[in-house]
């Protein structure tokens, strides 16, 4: 089992920043990648950013510049760093950890961002 608990979120302004970020315990043997989703009223959950286990990382194109992953194995965290932010990055961000060979993917309870105009 792997354990996922996110934090950060918060209110911010237009153009402000915020810093999510998700710690993880438990049996962190062979996580794969570590990732962002988000999820907004109304609509489905997407992807925003991962970083892989070699420390590869790809984004949404509607965060590239604004967004970045990163990942400190001593605190077993990953960051999630959001600047220039705008009103339609306004959702509940969750991180998951994904196990290719166990086919395990684990998800952390969410945490709200919101970002008025």
């Amino acid at each position: 089992q792997v354990q996922l608990v996110e934090s950060g979120g918060g209110l911010v302004q237009a153009g402000g920043s915020l810093r999510l970020s998700c710690a993880w315990s438990g049996s962190i043997f062979s996580i794969n990648r570590i990732s962002w989703y988000r999820q907004a009223p109304g609509k489905q959950r997407e992807l925003v950013a991962a970083i892989f286990s070699g420390g590869t990382t790809s984004y949404q194109d509607s965060v590239k510049g604004r967004f970045t992953i990163s990942r400190d194995n001593a605190k077993n965290t990953v960051y999630l760093q959001m600047n220039s932010l705008k009103p339609e990055d306004t959702a509940v961000y969750y991180c998951n950890a994904a196990q290719y060979v166990q086919d395990r993917n684990y998800w952390g309870q969410g945490t709200q961002g919101t970002v008025s105009s």
